[in-house]
C-alpha cells in the first residue's frame, strides 16, 4: 500500500527527497515549511496535495504516514521527537541533534515509539564503498586511516542552491557529522580510545566557529582525520581511505574516485542521497531497521560532544547562530 508522506522543508534535501519520492509509489501528501507562500509554491510545483506551516497540524492528520524533517538543524531534535511521539515514521535529516544529550533524547522517543526511525546519512550509502565495506567486514581488508576536507565559503549565509537562509549552519555539528559517522561505520564502531579537537572562536560577522579540526584515534589504532573552514576562497570536500591493499580517494565535487587501479565516475551527490531516501520506505514497507538507524549515529555523535566540550571549557556554553543551548 502506498505511503503518504509528509515533508517539512522546502530548501535543497527538500528538494532532493522529493525527487526521490516520485520515482515510488509513495503519495506526495503534505509539505509544512516558514513561510505559506514557499510551501504552497513547493508544493504545486511536485504535485504535493496540502502545505502549510504547522508541523502539529500535519501530525494530526491520520493519513500521514510518514515524516521526512529537512528543516534547520536546530529544529531536528524537537521535530523528530514530536513526529515519533505522534506515532509517525520518520526520516531525519542530518544531524539528529546539536549535542549528545538531544540525539539520546531522540533515540529514546524513537525506541519507545515502536516506528521506524532512521537518519540520512548519506555517505553510508555510496555504492562505491560497498564492497570495500563487505571486505572490511570479512576480514580480508583493513582501513588505517581517513581523512576528510571541507572547506567552502561560508561568510554570507547563503546555501548550496543560493538561496538566502533564514538559520545558520554549523561546520562540527553539520559538515563535520558526515565525516565522523562515516568513519566509525567504516570502522565497524570499534571503540574509541582518544579524540582531539579544534573548533574556532567566533565569527565577528557570523557568529558562528568558522574552522574545526577532528582527530579520533580508535582501540584497533585505526585514525580518522576531519579538517575544514568556512572561510575558503574555493571548495575542497573529499575523502580518502588509507587500507592495507589500497588507497581510495574519492572527489565528491569532481565526481570520481581514485585507486591504485586508475580514476572512474561516481554517482552524483542527490543521486546517492536519493539511496537513503530509498532504503528507508523499504525499511518502512518491511519493518526493518534502515542503514543508517538511530543508536547507530550515536558513536559519531559522542565525538562530536567531546570537541564541544573542549570548546565549552575554554569559551564558556553559550548559545550560537544555529545552535541553541540545549
Amino acid at each position: 500500500m502506498p505511503l503518504n508522506i509528509c515533508m517539512v522543508g522546502y530548501g535543497m534535501m527538500g528538494v532532493w527527497h522529493t525527487e526521490a519520492l516520485r520515482r515510488t509509489d509513495a503519495v506526495l501528501h503534505t509539505v509544512i515549511g516558514r513561510r505559506a507562500d514557499a510551501a504552497a509554491e513547493f508544493a504545486q510545483r511536485y504535485g504535493y496535495r496540502r502545505s502549510g506551516t504547522s508541523l502539529g497540524a500535519a501530525l494530526a492528520d491520520p493519513a500521514i504516514d510518514v515524516v521526512i524533517l529537512a528543516s534547520p538543524s536546530e529544529q531536528h531534535e524537537a521535530q523528530a521527537i514530536a513526529c515519533l511521539q505522534a506515532g509517525k515514521h520518520t526520516l531525519i535529516e542530518i544531524p539528529i541533534a546539536m549535542s549528545l544529550a538531544g540525539a539520546e533524547r531522540v533515540v529514546a522517543a524513537g525506541e519507545r515509539s515502536g516506528r521506524i526511525y532512521g537518519l540520512c546519512h548519506p555517505m553510508r550509502f555510496r555504492r562505491e564503498r560497498e564492497a570495500l565495506r563487505a571486505r572490511v567486514q570479512a576480514g580480508e581488508e583493513h582501513i588505517r586511516h581517513i581523512a576528510g576536507r571541507f572547506f567552502i565559503k561560508r561568510l554570507v549565509n547563503i546555501g548550496a542552491t543560493g538561496y538566502r537562509r533564514s538559520w545558520s549552519d554549523n561546520i562540527l555539528w553539520h559538515h563535520f557529522c558526515h565525516f565522523v559517522d562515516l568513519g566509525m561505520f567504516l570502522f565497524d564502531f570499534v571503540p574509541v580510545r582518544r579524540v582531539q579537537g579544534h573548533l574556532g572562536t567566533l565569527h565577528a560577522t557570523t557568529g558562528i566557529p568558522m574552522e574545526c579540526t577532528v582527530l579520533v584515534e580508535t582501540e584497533a589504532d585505526q585514525t580518522l582525520l576531519v579538517h575544514g573552514s568556512y572561510h575558503a576562497t574555493w571548495r575542497l570536500y573529499d575523502k580518502l581511505i588509507v587500507t592495507d591493499r589500497d588507497t581510495y580517494l574519492f572527489d565528491i565535487l569532481g565526481g570520481t574516485l581514485r585507486t591504485e587501479s586508475g580514476t572512474v565516475a561516481i554517482e552524483g551527490e542527490q543521486d546517492n542521497c536519493a539511496r537513503v531516501t530509498l532504503d528507508f520506505l523499504d525499511a518502512v514497507k518491511t519493518g526493518r531497521a534502515p542503514l543508517a538507524a538511530g543508536p547507530s549515529v550515536l558513536p559519531a555523535m559522542r565525538v562530536l560532544q567531546s570537541v564541544q566540550d573542549d570548546w565549552d571549557a575554554r569559551y564558556g556554553a553559550q548559545a550560537i547562530p544555529g545552535r541553541p543551548l540545549a
